[in-house]
């Protein structure tokens, strides 16, 4: 059987890649690896993302991560087989097990009719795999666990619980080991007692450094663990030399030094330090965390007998009918069938307040029932959810990479080897220039030098702040697709906006109304008419007058471009425009003139009503302003940016429109390819142009914009075009985008000058530069100590912009 291409993305889930170097490790060698179409390495998500021509070739991307040092999460189970006749159904479902995308080893034991298969968590599953071997005739026996999606999140603790141990292990070794090395050096056997507490460290929970290092040398490749490896590796032969021929020293004069404790004590405070980073990378990613804690592990569905049953999540169908109970997270997308309620959309929208669902409204995955129960129809499930979407395009985006990162990259590129030269040289001139001590100190200057040297800082300044500030977006109700879009933000200095639907509410209701009829009849009749019209102004009309009771009116006609008319009670009745009243010769008193020409004069749609004689009622249709436009404009403005409107309405509205929200520059009657060169237009006269639209029509400018925003109540090519959207749809989210972006990109910048500092200082100190000025070495253990905390103050100072408003 062969092995089929692959046409989708290939997340492989990675462990022990602790900074950009390490990520940029594997890029490459993925790069150079036969059979992988495209590769991208993400060192938030802590994973791979990769197209392969064939099962096989990704098989051999996981098995070279491996060798590279590094890890993937793949789980390895035994499966029970069925309708196993022979050793050659035993090959041939073994060929079919191999063959699922995921799978990275499949053997199947003929004599126990068992098969042992390793594979990726979230690329494929054991329900995958038994309906792929049952599809060949045979079966597996597997137990359903709907906790399989939480398996690399479960792997990833318990890799934490280790690394924890690890840490506290090696603390245990390295206290008594410090007491001794510094107050009880003179006892009987101290330079074997140390050695016997620093030998558990190094081959037992220091271990990994040893292994990964010797990886990265078989590549040609090096990495933090080299530096590790090469440092407390030479500390330790060289302290066991010293205690098995001490004579060799003594001999020339010199004392027989030992740096068991510096060895020993180095790993700790970089385990310390791991611990440390881990635990505060894991605070970066808890905006994911909220979004997947959002969806219910099972929901209650209705049959069709009215019997309630609760069921999986996983077994929902499109077009079941799900019961959602007072304070219940609705489990998947879909449309309100019956019942009312409040709905807490908060973790979508970033807006507080619930919003109100009634019948034939959309609710959506992840929001929160309030106090009512209402039933709804699945439209949207698994992986086609909004809140799937949302997950999804925030991962993408905390995977992406800044454009300002490309120079941390350079760096971390060459940053090992330029440190192991630094070390040699300092080792060499110690040596050389040292006097009678030279060669130990020079000895420790190497050690020193490859202990504090931080590539990991360099790594982690750029992306963590990536991170936390895309999931502060995502809890803001801002959604950013990529890290360029969220830097880029800060320098806009112009943005167009769309008229409808952006600035306004994109919806035309009734905002006013004067009549001279004194009776309620007057109302049933129009509410009656206007039932039966098909126009979008008679459902704005419908709406206003939902209260009235519905009457027996006649003879409908719709009367094309003008309105409509109809009999109740060989009485006709008109409703329209003005033209509609004028042709059929019905009087209009002044005062309802007058009202009506306020009104035009103010852009808003007067509809008229009458019957056969006179005018009875004037009703305005508009497009009502969102409440927080005005507000957003102005604040828009006054940091300095200029706002312009651009809209296909007529100049009167667009007129009355600019001038209520305090637009100074707009355009009317503009078409959409004429959007698209107004933006070209703004950026050739050197603004960094932001767009924000709802609609098809603005799907052209939006991809031409610097920035490109779209309206979360808008079309989805909007949406798939823009690089930011505003779910709730409110033009006050895009200041605090802007104001998100520059705290993003301050915090990126400080990262990155605390990385460039610590290493140039933190360098030429550990190589001993200020021993000829004051008499100062810098202690191994000291550089350890500080090494860790220095990635450890880059993820924290990124963390800060969580509590940032």
């Amino acid at each position: 059987m062969t092995a089929k291409a692959s046409t989708t993305e290939i997340f492989l889930p990675l462990e022990g890649v602790e900074s950009e170097h390490c990520a940029l490790i594997i890029d490459k060698a993925l790069s150079r690896q036969p059979g992988i179409k495209t590769h991208k390495v993400e060192l938030n998500n802590k994973r791979a993302v990769i197209q392969a021509a064939n099962t096989e070739a990704v098989s051999e991307a996981v098995h070279l991560i491996k060798d590279l040092g590094y890890g993937v999460t793949t789980i390895k189970k035994t499966f029970p087989v069925l309708e196993l006749s022979c050793a050659s159904c035993a090959a041939n479902a073994e060929n079919i097990l191999k063959s699922q995308q995921g799978v990275v080893n499949a053997a199947i034991n003929f004599a126990t009719t068992t098969a042992a298969v390793e594979y990726i968590p979230g690329v494929t599953n054991p329900i995958n795999l038994k309906k792929a071997v049952q599809s060949g005739g045979y079966d597996l026996l597997i137990e359903e666990n709907k906790e399989e999606i939480n398996t690399i999140e479960n792997l990833q603790h318990a890799k934490f619980a280790l690394l924890k141990k690890k840490t506290y292990w090696a603390m245990a070794f390295s206290v008594p080991l410090v007491i001794i090395s510094m107050f009880f050096m003179n006892i009987p056997y101290a330079n074997e007692i140390m050695w016997l507490l620093s030998t558990p460290v190094i081959a037992w929970i220091g271990r990994d450094f040893f292994s990964n290092a010797w990886k990265q040398t078989r590549h040609r490749t090096a990495n933090m663990d080299t530096l590790v490896a090469l440092s407390t590796g030479t500390a330790y032969t060289f302290s066991v030399f010293n205690t098995l021929f001490p004579d060799f020293w003594h001999q020339r004069g010199l004392h027989a030094h030992v740096y068991f404790e510096a060895a020993t004590v180095v790993i700790t405070f970089i385990l310390l330090g791991k611990l440390l980073e881990e635990k505060a990378k894991g605070n970066t990613s808890s905006a994911i965390k909220k979004l997947i804690g959002l969806q219910p592990k099972s929901v209650i569905i209705i049959n069709e007998n009215g019997h309630e049953t609760e069921t999986p999540i996983e077994q929902v169908q499109i077009g079941d009918i799900i019961l959602v109970k007072p304070g219940e997270k609705i489990a998947v997308d879909g449309t309100l069938i019956s019942g009312t309620s409040y709905v807490d959309e908060s973790m979508l929208s970033g807006e507080p307040i619930p919003v109100l669902k009634n019948e034939n409204e959309k609710v959506f995955s992840g929001t929160i029932n309030q106090k009512g129960s209402f039933q709804f129809k699945a439209e949207k499930i698994g992986s086609d959810t909004m809140l799937a979407q949302i997950i999804k395009m925030v991962q993408d985006a905390q995977g992406s990479k800044a454009p300002v990162q490309k120079l941390a990259d350079k760096i971390a590129g060459v940053f090992v080897p330029i440190v192991i030269i630094i070390a040699i040289a300092s080792f060499i001139v110690w040596t050389i220039f040292g006097g009678e001590n030279g060669f130990t100190q020079g000895l420790m200057a190497l050690v020193t030098v490859l202990v504090i040297a931080c590539p990991c800082a360099l790594g982690l300044a750029t992306p963590t702040a990536i991170m936390v500030g895309v999931g502060k977006g995502a809890e803001m109700g801002i959604l950013i697709k990529d890290a360029e879009s969220l830097e880029q933000a800060k320098k806009i200095n112009a943005i167009v906006l769309d008229k409808t639907g952006t600035i306004t509410e994109g919806k035309p209701i009734v905002t006013d109304e004067f009549s001279l009829a004194e009776d309620n009849m007057s109302q049933q009749i129009l509410f009656s008419i206007e039932k039966q019209s098909e126009h979008p102004l008679a459902e704005a009309i419908v709406k206003h007058l939902n209260s009235q009771t519905k009457t027996a009116v006649s003879n409908f006609e719709s009367i094309t471009g003008k309105g409509a008319k109809a009999v109740f009670e060989d009485e006709t009745y008109f409703v329209g425009n003005k033209t509609l009243i004028e042709e059929n010769e019905i009087t209009i008193e002044n005062k309802l003139l007058k009202k009506a020409e306020q009104w035009s004069n103010e852009a808003k749609t007067v509809i008229w009503f009458s019957n056969s004689k006179k005018a009875l009622a004037i009703y305005v249709i508009a497009d009502q302003i969102k409440p927080n436009s005005k507000t957003a404009i102005a604040e828009l403005q006054k940091n300095g940016i200029e706002v312009y409107m651009l809209t296909g309405d007529n100049e009167t509205t667009a007129r009355a429109i600019a001038k209520n929200v305090g637009i100074n520059h707009y355009k009317a009657g503009v078409l959409p390819e004429q959007k698209a060169v107004f933006v070209k237009e703004l950026q050739a006269n050197g603004k960094v142009v932001a767009m924000a639209g709802d609609g098809i029509n603005d799907s052209t400018a939006l991809a031409q914009a610097n920035v490109s925003i779209a309206m979360g109540k808008g079309s989805d090519i909007a949406i798939d075009v823009a690089k930011m959207t505003i779910i709730s749809s409110d033009l006050k989210k895009i200041p605090e985008a802007i104001r998100l972006s520059k705290a993003t990109v301050a915090a990126i910048r400080q990262n990155l000058f605390w990385a460039f500092i610590y290493n140039l200082i933190g360098i030429p100190i550990a190589a001993g530069i200020l021993y000829p000025i004051n008499g100062f070495l810098l202690n191994p253990m000291l550089a350890g100590a500080a090494m860790a905390l220095s990635s450890v103050s880059v993820v924290s100072n990124s963390l800060r912009l969580k509590w940032k408003k």
